[in-house]
């Protein structure tokens, strides 16, 4: 039986390698700092290497090891190369979190645009950032864990893969295929490489970001639109989260603790999921 002490240890993850893409953003900066925090070496990727050479910064200057490196999660190439420099500075990647995506307003049905009014180019855009990034990344930076024989992914999903929501018709399409791949990679690298590869996803609950703030604000007054009232009153914990809220989740599926969870979606989401409304 394995004796490693309870529960310091199954938590361990210093000293590892962990990716973030989109690591710019409100969920990724959060989740690269909190794993930089339980002594992870952390590479923060995503279009905005500014952004990211700054969350590198901040990271380091408060005791964390960190690299800030632009990349585009559509752009093989660029990931390729990415993966050249992590591996020189850091080595291999263990840990890999795909938190790169976004919704676009031309992918999303309202008062004056409808369904059938949608371009194709948009909606196409908005699948491509969220599932195909996800998928390209796992391509290129699980090759380090096949080397290794063990590692860890996380798929950032949403809760529109779990239950589609009204209006975001490309952005819960592309996140429900998310899950699907996350469950399919989960056993394919299981059986074919290691089962010691596990492959999870996180399915946050409502934050208020860029990305939709323009759904859920009035920009003039600044109180919550109608939808926005309609989520809140559909989270039984009466308010959105935290990006930071996500991180223990994260830290669990990452570390020993969850050595048999693989092939999972974890919805860290004030209880929506199970609330009808009744």
């Amino acid at each position: 039986m394995d004796k490693r002490p309870f529960p310091f240890d199954f938590f361990h993850i210093q000293g590892q390698c962990a990716l973030i893409t989109g690591g710019s953003g409100a969920i990724g900066s959060a989740l690269a700092r909190g794993l930089a925090q339980a002594g992870a070496r952390v590479v923060i990727v995503s279009r905005r290497v500014e952004a990211c050479i700054r969350i590198a910064d901040e990271i380091r200057a408060a005791g964390g090891q960190a690299l800030g490196i632009g990349g585009d999660v559509l752009d093989r190439g660029a990931l390729e190369r990415v993966a050249r420099d992590v591996r020189s500075a850091f080595g291999p990647v263990n840990i890999l979190i795909n938190a790169a995506g976004g919704n676009a307003p031309q992918a999303t049905t309202g008062p004056d645009l409808s369904f059938f009014d949608l371009e194709g180019q948009m909606v196409d855009a908005v699948f491509r950032t969220n599932f195909a990034g996800v998928f390209q990344s796992c391509q290129v930076f699980g090759q380090h864990m096949v080397e290794q024989g063990q590692g860890c992914i996380v798929n950032i999903a949403s809760m529109s893969a779990l239950r589609p929501l009204t209006r975001v018709v490309a952005y819960s399409a592309a996140k429900a295929a998310v899950v699907n791949f996350t469950q399919w990679l989960a056993v394919y690298m299981a059986q074919e490489y290691s089962p010691r590869i596990r492959v999870n996803a996180l399915a946050p609950g409502f934050l208020l970001t860029a990305q939709n703030r323009f759904l859920l604000v009035d920009p003039a007054s600044g109180a919550w639109t109608p939808r926005g009232e309609a989520i809140i009153a559909h989270v039984p914990m009466r308010r959105l989260a935290m990006p930071e809220e996500l991180v223990g989740t994260l830290l669990w599926l990452v570390s020993p603790a969850s050595d048999y969870v693989t092939g999972t979606v974890v919805p860290v989401d004030g209880g929506f999921s199970a609330y009808c409304g009744v």
